[in-house]
């Protein structure tokens, strides 16, 4: 009987100590996995979310960038790390997208990671260089329909969501222009700029610049309301497809096996940071807008989103290897 007490209580010890240090944590800095090149769209959010953490848990909150393959290098480097809160994966739309684009993948984004929160949706807008004579939605679509598959659009790569965004759009414009896939956002950009590709759909805090400076001109957003960062451009809703939405979202998820205790500080923390006044402040300047939701909303947003872009990619016939 004695021997029993005891075994118990240092069970019951044992687990107190384990309990103990998954509140401690962190203990140590923490790596921010951001799954694509330093100064993109994505990486500008998560610096500001790794600032705001570091100074909220009092420990630094390192980005480390691993970009690559549309995020999935990246994603396979997080899903291999340690289950133990001190590497989280900065996650995009593209955890929905590569499981629907890739034949094979080394990581499943479902069994793979446990969801901690969403943080941010980045509105798309409709680009155009100023050599194409159309000044609103409605006249690019004239233009673009008696020119069909003369007009060609960037994006920052086959299967990203400035691909497939545009595809969706283009598709429900029933508009055929040519998909010219670059190796990031930035030369993209470079080229649309240069006007060697005639229009793009990409995020808003990665066009407002172009757009201010005049080198392009913005026709539309993808969000559900106009942004206040263009509030002279309309919505593709409000203009050619009622009811379309569409955004570059982001969160954030850790290695699958990650102690709960953890996962749920962790939550609390980037949802107390998004409604941060500096945060708040920081995501308005790039057009984004903060979410934050439990784990298992996030889990559930995740398989439909899946589930959304899978239809897409099927009719559009994409597939990478």
């Amino acid at each position: 009987m004695k021997k029993a007490v005891l075994a118990a209580s240092l069970a019951i010890l044992a687990l107190g100590g384990a309990a103990g240090a998954h509140a401690a944590w962190p203990e140590r800095p923490v790596t921010m996995v951001v799954p694509f090149p330093p100064g993109g769209p994505t990486d500008l959010v998560a610096r500001v979310l790794a600032k705001q953490l570091t100074d909220q848990l009092g420990q630094t909150v390192v980005v480390e960038n691993k970009g690559g393959a549309n995020g999935n290098i990246g994603m396979q480097y997080a899903a291999a790390a340690k289950p133990d809160g001190y590497t989280v994966l900065y996650n995009t739309s593209s955890i929905a997208l590569s499981p629907n684009l890739y034949r094979s993948l080394a990581f499943d984004p479902v069994k793979d990671f446990a969801p901690v929160s969403s943080t941010a949706v980045i509105p798309l807008v409709l680009l155009v260089h100023p050599s194409v004579p159309a000044k609103d939605t409605q006249s690019f679509v004239q233009y673009a329909r008696a020119h069909p598959g003369k007009l060609s659009y960037g994006s920052a790569g086959a299967g990203n969501v400035t691909h497939l965004g545009a595809l969706l759009l283009l598709r429900s414009l029933e508009i055929d222009a040519v998909h010219v896939p670059y190796r990031g956002s930035a030369p993209a950009m470079t080229d649309l700029v240069g006007g060697q590709v005639q229009l793009m759909t990409n995020t808003l805090n990665d066009s407002l610049g172009f757009v201010r400076e005049g080198k392009l001109r913005a026709l539309a957003v993808t969000s559900s309301a106009r942004s206040d960062q263009l509030p002279d451009v309309p919505t593709v809703a409000e203009t050619e497809v009622p009811g379309f939405e569409m955004g570059a979202w982001q969160g954030v998820v850790v290695p699958a096996g990650t102690p709960e205790p953890v996962i749920e500080k962790l939550n609390a923390e980037i949802r107390r940071a998004l409604q941060s006044p500096e945060m708040q402040k920081q995501l308005k300047a790039q057009g984004a807008q903060a979410l934050g939701s439990t784990p298992q909303e996030y889990a559930a947003y995740i398989k439909s989103e899946i589930s959304r872009w899978g239809e897409v990619v099927k009719a559009a016939n994409v597939k990478l290897d």
